[in-house]
């Protein structure tokens, strides 16, 4: 009688089981790259409320245009854009939403409120479930850190300090108003974090199939709910940075929602401690900031390559599709064009430092992983990396919703093995132009003061918030790439040249540049269009036009086979040689718009 009703009862948890809905043509959003600030979120130990908008009389907490037009991202509209992007989610049906870090502006509590209300919003509303890992811009440091900003938008058009602690900044004869001081400006530890954000996949919940960190000591056959709940807590997810061996958090994690696919997490946060983080180990000063990703995991966080090979064979054995994604790249990002970037530019420039060793590539492709969506460097892109021995690791880099050009990827599991991704392009945001009428009072201010680094107006004549994101990116290029990053030979060449200029140089046929019709672009407009093609990779060549790129690619073929057959080159030649491999890379890399990745045959298409 007891064996009946224990077969039974098997069966009944077994039809509960195969109701479970699975991700098989499931659509999954990855939104990377937020740096949410949220615009109307309100101190918590401050009276101050920001400055009130002219376009609706609310009170808003923004940067100044200045700060971010020499910003590698938009500080103030992507909030709009975050909006946007989920509305966009919401129409499209999705239910699961992955956040692979820098989902708020610098970690402060503000911030990560705010974050945590649009969350719980959606998420209650549509019954969204978001999964997130941390990026380098959540988690400055392990411990919560004194902060703040200097370049606020004021009254008037001012810049207006805000800081977590007085004594922080030290006031200019310039400024013409007083600091605010308020903790909220400050950024989180992990400690913070965890508590505000737990509820989007760094803890365990009922719902969930299987949950694990790398420290867990169970397994799927012994898992249960109480076990995972009480080996989440922090205390739990520890582990030693050498060489001084202090303990700091990791909130990587594994997830199945549903069955047969598990998300692995990965928080790819890696902090260098100071030799006095012996004498206090929570003392945030004593550790340095993450940004560069995988090349020091390899080093100071060994433990994740083994969890990630533990649990791709558990993966492999159990049937389960394993979608790792984290902050960082796996594999490089350049369209393979990252040491003749080195070449042109120097190692130290064009954020050359963050791109992942060929070593990471393999280890992490040796460990199983084959699928992996990161964020990090703001671009559209796609990496491969084939072994002999069978393995492969393909990385997909989210574009920013914060930067050109704005959008976030859709993965679709056709099959156990068929993986379908699309990229969908923000090109109108409601609202974005909300903030103008205060870009305004700043221009105005600029202007009366006489700034040198006065922005170009223009961009307040964008009809749409792909165009904005352009005009930033252009902004950004005659602001901050061309001053740090270009060669001042070559830069000086590129600046003065016309198109027909570049035509002569690459010994082009006359004959050859008849039939285009715009021939009316400079030096700087192809430097501009390189880096929108770094930035977007195929997503930009619509912005580009096809008579550009018909143009672009005549100068690359005919000056490489001139220089192939010159004896001895100029410095001048050999630089334009070398930007055209790049400018070729760029324009030949692997599909990145919409594409279906084969698992089994390690294929795109």
């Amino acid at each position: 009688m007891y064996r009946i009703i224990f077969v039974i009862f098997l069966l009944f948890n077994s039809c509960i089981g195969l109701k479970k809905k699975p991700f098989k043509n499931t659509p999954i959003a990855f939104l990377s790259d937020v740096h949410l600030l949220d615009i109307y979120g309100t101190f918590s130990d401050s009276d101050y409320t920001g400055i009130p908008n002219p376009y609706d009389g609310k009170h808003t907490l923004v940067r100044t245009m200045k700060s971010q037009l020499q910003s590698t991202r938009l500080f103030n509209e992507n909030y709009f854009a975050f909006i946007a992007a989920l509305d966009d989610v919401v129409k499209r049906n999705i239910k699961t939403v992955l956040l692979p870090g820098d989902f708020s502006d610098d970690g402060q509590p503000i911030n990560i409120r705010g974050l945590k209300k649009i969350l719980n919003e959606y998420s209650n509303k549509y019954g969204i479930h978001f999964i997130i890992t941390t990026g380098n811009h959540d988690v400055a440091k392990p411990f919560l850190t004194d902060a703040g900003k200097t370049d606020f938008l004021g009254e008037g058009g001012k810049n207006q300090v805000i800081m977590s602690k007085t004594g922080m900044y030290v006031a200019k004869s310039t400024d013409e108003l007083p600091a605010v001081i308020t903790k909220d400006i400050g950024t989180m530890g992990y400690a913070e974090v965890l508590e505000e954000l737990g509820d989007f996949g760094f803890f365990p919940k009922k719902t969930d199939l299987y949950w694990e960190t790398p420290f867990a000591s169970y397994d799927p056959d012994n898992y249960t709910f109480e076990k995972a709940l009480e080996q989440s807590i922090i205390e739990k997810r520890t582990y030693a940075i050498p060489p001084y061996n202090s303990y700091i958090p990791d909130l990587s994690y594994l997830v199945e929602l549903e069955n047969n696919v598990w998300f692995l997490a990965i928080d790819g946060n890696v902090y260098f401690s100071k030799e006095t983080v012996k004498e206090n180990p929570n003392n945030p000063a004593n550790y340095s900031s993450p940004n560069i990703g995988y090349n020091q995991v390899l080093t100071h966080k060994k433990h994740l390559t083994a969890w990630a090979s533990k649990v791709a064979r558990e993966a492999k054995k159990r049937g389960k599709t394993l979608i790792a994604f984290s902050h960082y790249p796996m594999v490089e990002f350049n369209d393979d064009a990252s040491e003749m970037m080195k070449k042109l530019f120097g190692e130290d420039k064009m954020q050359l430092h963050r791109v992942p060793t060929e070593e990471v590539s393999q280890i992490f492709a040796e460990a199983g992983v084959q699928l992996h969506f990161a964020g990090h460097m703001h671009i559209n892109d796609t990496g491969i990396r084939k072994y002999k021995n069978g393995k492969a690791l393909f990385n997909i880099q989210i574009p920013s919703l914060a930067a050109y050009i704005p959008g976030y990827k859709i993965l679709t599991i056709k099959n156990k093995n068929k993986m379908l991704i699309e990229t969908v392009v923000l090109d109108s945001v409601a609202g974005f132009k909300t903030l103008f009428p205060l870009y305004e009072q700043e221009y105005a201010y600029l202007e009366s003061s006489k700034d040198s680094k006065i922005w170009n107006k223009a961009i307040l004549g964008s009809k749409s918030y792909h165009e904005f994101t352009n005009w930033h990116l252009k902004e950004l290029v005659r602001t901050r790439f061309l001053e740090k990053d270009w060669p001042t030979a070559f830069k000086s060449f590129m600046l003065k040249a016309t198109a027909m200029d570049l035509f002569a140089f690459a010994k082009v046929s006359p004959l050859k540049i008849e039939k285009y019709k715009d021939k009316n672009w400079t030096g700087f407009d192809m430097i501009f269009d390189y880096h929108r093609m770094h930035s977007a990779d195929e997503l930009a060549f619509k912005d580009i036009g096809k008579d550009r790129i018909d143009q672009y690619n005549v100068i690359i073929t005919s000056y490489t086979d001139y220089y192939k057959k010159k004896a001895n080159p100029t410095t001048a030649e050999t630089s334009f040689y070398r930007f055209c491999s790049i400018f070729k890379s760029f324009l030949n890399g692997a599909p990145s718009d919409k594409f279906i990745i084969n698992l089994k045959r390690n294929t795109i298409h």
